[in-house]
């Protein structure tokens, strides 16, 4: 894992609240952004966009018929905002304390005159590492407002449709731009396990061709991204079959029947998030095999080359203790102490039995399939 992954783990610490806070307090970070509100209006063949520099008229904006309308809010750094949208709209404390706190899981509920539902989106930045951010979505019958605490986001897709017209999008009221939404969070969460299943591979041909130690660490760094997705495809999942069973009139008929394409892409989701779980299992398992196996080698070799000269150092060390058999001083014949030790050609000799102990513990070996 590198010092920058590293570090993206340490800014992914969520900001708790304080035991004993009154709930329904709406957090503001300190490194929360300036807000940039969005407002597209859709209204059959026609589509506007326009920047807002605050949301004071959106009660009035929204409530104007004969048009769709989309608010993107995206930056919290306005506590302002947040009370203007509890007294415009009624909006619960308990949900702006879900929006502002961005740790929250995937998620649908049902008020009177809105639905307030939370999806995680997943998506790579520049260095290739993941970015889990919040998306919370309150939809009325002609309105969808959708909140994000960062400016970066998976939703372009969404707004080239608008802009292009095409399909369903701009006819099919709020609900269906909230499925729309939720639909791309979804098929992003294809494209980042796709690219995990790829790295997976890779790490599996070097695993056949070189295995190293950083081989274990890439797999184990995957394993814990996968363990993150599957944290919030299973929540994802159930909070889509939440709004198929939904009787609430804000969320259409037609709109259920994209929802329950949505929900079985999540389910798709969690099989391939189990699948490379088990392959990034199944790789660090190969890669302790290889390294054991290579262990084994590597004492074989040293085992038999120790079998070998244990013989030889046991014949060396008998004639390295240098009896004599002849005492110096006295010129006095010693019985018992090494009459080979004055023999002629007695080195030729021993090296020469030597040499045969050691090509017939070679040819033993041979025989018995340890140099295979």
């Amino acid at each position: 894992m590198t010092k920058n992954q590293r570090a993206k783990k340490k800014r992914q610490r969520y900001n708790l609240p304080v035991a004993g806070s009154s709930p329904g307090t709406v957090f503001i970070d300190e490194s929360s952004l300036e807000p940039r509100i969005v407002l597209h209006t859709i209204s059959g063949p026609d589509y506007l966009t326009e920047k807002l520099k605050d949301i004071t008229r959106v009660k009035d904006i929204i409530s104007k018929p004969g048009a769709t309308y989309w608010i993107e809010i995206q930056g919290f750094k306005s506590e302002a905002m947040f009370v203007t949208l509890e007294k415009e709209l009624n909006i619960n404390k308990l949900i702006l304390e879900d929006i502002t706190r961005t740790y929250q899981r995937p998620k649908f509920e049902e008020y009177d005159d809105y639905v307030f539902a939370i999806s995680r989106m997943l998506f790579f930045d520049e260095e290739k590492n993941l970015e889990n951010e919040q998306i919370s979505f309150i939809v009325t019958e002609q309105a969808i407002i959708t909140f994000q605490d960062k400016y970066e986001d998976c939703l372009e897709p969404i707004r080239q449709r608008l802009k292009a017209g095409k399909g369903n999008i701009r006819n099919s009221g709020s609900s269906y731009i909230m499925y729309a939404i939720m639909d791309i969070i979804v098929d992003k969460y294809f494209e980042v396990l796709g690219y995990w299943g790829d790295e997976l591979d890779l790490i599996e041909d070097r695993l056949l061709d070189k295995p190293d130690k950083s081989i274990m660490f890439d797999t184990q760094s995957i394993k814990r991204s996968l363990i993150s997705v599957r944290r919030v495809a299973w929540p994802e999942r159930d909070k889509l079959n939440d709004i198929l069973r939904t009787d609430s009139k804000i969320i259409s008929d037609q709109t259920k029947v994209y929802i329950k394409d949505a929900y079985d892409h999540c389910i798709q989701v969690i099989d391939i998030v189990e699948s490379l779980k088990e392959i990034s299992a199944s790789n660090i398992d190969m890669y302790l095999s290889i390294i054991s196996n290579r262990m084994n080698e590597i004492m074989k070799v040293l085992t038999i080359i120790s079998s070998i000269f244990i013989p030889l150092t046991f014949i060396a060390g008998i004639y390295g203790m240098n009896f004599s058999r002849e005492d110096p001083a006295t010129g006095k014949i010693i019985p018992d102490n090494m009459p080979e030790l004055y023999e002629q050609h007695g080195y030729v000799y021993t090296m020469l039995v030597m040499l045969i102990i050691a090509i017939l513990q070679v040819i033993y070996f041979w025989r018995k399939g340890w140099f295979k």
